[in-house]
């Protein structure tokens, strides 16, 4: 069996995903006959064509694909034993990445990352603010440590820790005239205005569901891809949305309504790859989590 060497198997990947030697090579900083050079080699070492070569751009052929799929898997385990090498296990330095739900921007993000800074100033945070399904796939691909997000995931290869429990109520600002009330019926949303997010995302799919089985419907008088709009729309006006209610929980210009009856909660976990190596600062920032009120 032929022994992979890292460089020909980085640059075999790196021309499969651009396409061309020469693009390849400049993404990589190599030269492009270097390149083409170690992958002939590559090629001739195990006596396959990997690369169809008949075309203006370069494609790997079905032996290429099936080996470049493994390849990449691989070169994940590979770089994550690197990482685990160079894992300072008094968190001194080292770095965590880490993706959050825009769901969890106005009210999460902040906190978590500020506390974490300031137990462990050494390690250099990266975060990405996605969608749930592109956490997951950040996750498989082993381009993320860590995952915050719903429970409900679609990839088997993600592992799922519930947190706690975050329930969804009516948001409004002081110009709405229910500011002042303790609980909302749902039935009284029916015919009346709404800003909610655009049905992209993961929390709009159950709030319309709920709406539906209660024959209630709103007019979705504003749609926005992002949380902090909502909130600043429903700050300035008299529009109500529906969010968690840990986001006006600390803002003196929201107030969190229950509905009656109540929305099932969504339950907040962190989300991981299920065979990837958690370092020091991937299980720290976990124990944080789970201790955060």
């Amino acid at each position: 069996m032929p022994v992979i060497v890292l460089r020909p198997a980085r640059y075999l990947i790196a021309v499969a995903d651009h396409g061309s030697f020469t693009r390849a090579a400049a993404a990589l900083h190599v030269s492009q006959p270097a390149m083409s050079q170690q992958v002939k080699q590559l090629e001739e070492s195990l006596g396959v064509k990997l690369l169809d070569r008949s075309h203006a751009r370069l494609k790997p052929t079905d032996a290429g694909r099936i080996y470049i799929e493994h390849l990449r898997r691989a070169l994940q385990s590979i770089d994550a034993a690197g990482r685990a090498v160079h894992d300072v296990e008094n968190l001194a330095e080292g770095t965590l990445r880490i993706a959050f739900l825009p769901l969890f921007t106005p009210y999460l993000v902040g906190p978590v990352v500020a506390e974490f800074y300031r137990r462990y100033p050494g390690v250099t945070l990266s975060v990405e603010i996605l969608a749930q399904a592109r956490i997951e796939a950040a996750l498989a691909d082993d381009q993320i440590d860590v995952g915050v997000g719903f429970s409900t995931v679609e990839l088997d290869s993600i592992t799922v820790e519930p947190l706690r429990d975050e329930e969804l109520h009516l948001v409004v600002g002081k110009k709405h005239p229910a500011f002042s009330r303790k609980t909302y019926p749902v039935k009284a949303l029916d015919r009346t205005d709404l800003a909610l997010f655009t049905p992209a995302f993961i929390t709009r799919v159950p709030i319309d569901l709920f709406l539906r089985e209660h024959s209630v419907h709103p007019r979705i008088a504003v749609e926005a891809n992002s949380v902090d709009s909502i909130v600043a729309v429903v700050k300035d006006s008299s529009l109500a949305t529906i969010l968690p209610a840990s986001i006006a929980r600390h803002d003196d210009h929201l107030r969190a309504i229950p509905l009656t009856p109540a929305m099932a909660p969504r339950t907040v976990s962190i989300l991981l790859r299920a065979d990837s190596y958690l370092s020091a600062a991937t299980r720290a920032f976990q124990e944080l989590m789970r201790n955060w009120k």
